[in-house]
């Protein structure tokens, strides 16, 4: 299937509100265009509409998808729904993986689509926003964003990124390899992840333990249970050689598995 950038300017026709038409151009862009990224079924299925958790679903594999769009550049982070119904998302046995899409609303065409796959989410990338007031109709009512610049670069997956299609193989590849982050209990998720977001933002491929541990005040920040930062860290890094992400060079020396 050859993948179209351009939206179907048809499907918004006879809607007035400009959320529905970017919801029926977006949803209809997938529909018409996306494979699985997870096992290449060549097209996904539209959730019914009271589904609570996944706007599409792959026949193949069973693996769920939400979407989230907006018009503009792809920036950090997503406008989403309530933050607790988020939280609770993210943290069960049933959480689906995000497709992040950002598009030229004059133009109707696509420019950026991320996946990030479900094990990626973790409660701090979540953003809690302020309560609506007592005047609003749905008072203390409390939104949130979804920080995506928050999650590591491995689970930030691109299949289109600045109109440019990257292959399905690569895409394949990406998510396949990924899957050996997969942690079940969220706390471990959460170090294994912020040790790797860290991690990555050393320059060099090769770092050293003392580089890493900079980061411990931050890591604090985050795990305020944990006293004994500098140990926690050194636990994940072992964690990220086993997975195949670090290769241990001895002598306090690491070197990154791009």
């Amino acid at each position: 299937m050859e993948i179209n950038l351009n939206f179907k300017e048809s499907l918004a026709t006879g809607y007035k509100s400009e959320s529905q038409k970017a919801r029926r151009l977006t949803e209809g862009w997938v529909l018409d265009n996306l494979y699985c990224p997870r096992c290449g079924n060549l097209k996904l299925q539209h959730s019914d509409n009271n589904a609570a958790v996944s706007d599409f679903y792959c026949l193949c594999c069973n693996n769920i998808f939400e979407l989230k769009s907006k018009s503009g550049s792809i920036g950090n982070r997503f406008v989403n729904g309530s933050y607790n119904t988020m939280i609770q998302r993210i943290t069960s046995n049933t959480n689906p993986d995000f497709l992040f899409m950002s598009y030229y609303r004059n133009e109707l065409m696509l420019e950026n689509l991320i996946l990030i796959p479900k094990h990626f989410f973790i409660p701090n990338i979540i953003e809690k926003r302020k309560p609506l007031s007592e005047n609003a109709r749905r008072s203390g009512w409390t939104g949130c964003n979804i920080f995506i610049g928050g999650v590591p670069e491995q689970g930030r997956i691109y299949i289109i990124r600045n109109k440019n299609i990257i292959p399905k193989k690569t895409v394949m590849e990406l998510v396949s390899r990924s899957n050996a982050l997969v942690t079940e209990d969220i706390e471990n998720r959460g170090w294994l992840l912020d040790v790797l977001h860290y991690m990555n933002l050393i320059d060099s491929n090769t770092f050293t333990l003392k580089q890493i541990y900079e980061f411990e005040s931050y890591l604090a920040l985050k795990h305020p249970e944990n006293h004994h930062i500098k140990a926690k860290i050194r636990q994940q890094l072992q964690l990220l050689r086993d997975k195949g992400y670090l290769e241990f060079l001895g002598g306090g020396k690491y070197h990154k598995i791009i």
